[in-house]
């Protein structure tokens, strides 16, 4: 893994694989950087130079509690700028907070940016984080897991029984842990919808068929950015880069290569 230093202090760690314009990953909560990717990384990394992102708690970036969104943009920020040229970013739900948020700092180091059903910085509510709060206290993590898909992303019931049956669900509850410090830091980011208006770079906001778009920003940003478009991926909901590859492959390349 490969290190930087970030501006607030801490150390980020990131992978870079492949060959051609560089594409900057930014997973989301729940996954990591390789989990998050693993099965579209090596597709792109046949057509970009990836460089996946380890966010707050993953790989060998820095455990930081109570960081805010801001500090992990920052982080972002420090991976792009060690890139000798304009780069693309991608992020996936939290993670498109990020790399928005990085976008609005480093807009002349960005090139184009792809955002994957970022959440409503309020889709938590009160009492629900409370509740998430003590299943962590208690270290009941799979119960934090389920109580998460289940009641805040909708996930139904027997979608989310039979992804505890796969092995995709020993690493969702491993990184549950890190995964209560971005819900922190999302409940208490202050969302600014109009400064998005100002971002000038072409930007592809990616949401599933199947998933609730009330509970992400995706329509709203389609409001105010200036150059944007909006794809729609058929039969998906939140994890297209994981139910559909090649779907999700050939949307991004068709966006960041035109």
């Amino acid at each position: 893994m490969h290190h930087v230093c970030s501006p607030s202090g801490a150390t980020v760690s990131y992978e870079q694989d492949g060959q051609g314009p560089p594409l900057v990953l930014v997973h989301g909560s729940f996954t990591d950087h390789r989990t998050n990717w693993q099965f579209v990384k090596p597709m792109l990394a046949k057509q970009f130079t990836v460089y996946s992102i380890a966010r707050r708690g993953r790989g060998e970036t820095d455990a930081t509690e109570w960081h805010g969104v801001m500090d992990e943009a920052g982080d972002v920020g420090a991976v792009v700028e060690v890139i000798d040229e304009p780069v693309s970013l991608l992020g996936h739900s939290y993670g498109a907070h990020m790399a928005l948020a990085a976008a609005m700092a480093l807009s002349s180091r960005i090139a184009k940016l792809v955002l994957y059903e970022p959440p409503r910085p309020d889709l938590l509510g009160a009492e629900t984080l409370r509740r998430l709060e003590e299943l962590a206290r208690a270290q009941r993590w799979e119960s934090f897991v389920i109580t998460f898909f289940r009641d805040t992303l909708l996930v139904p019931e027997t979608e989310l029984e039979a992804l505890q049956a796969t092995s995709l669900w020993p690493p969702i509850v491993a990184d549950a842990k890190a995964s209560l410090g971005d819900m922190r830091a999302l409940a208490n980011h202050r969302f600014d919808l109009e400064k998005a208006a100002g971002l000038g770079v072409p930007v592809m906001l990616q949401f599933g068929s199947e998933s609730p778009r009330e509970l992400f920003l995706t329509d709203a940003l389609a409001s105010v950015l200036p150059n944007v478009q909006v794809e729609e991926l058929a039969g998906q909901a939140h994890e297209g880069m994981t139910t559909n590859p090649e779907q999700y492959v050939q949307s991004v390349s068709r966006f960041l290569l035109s």
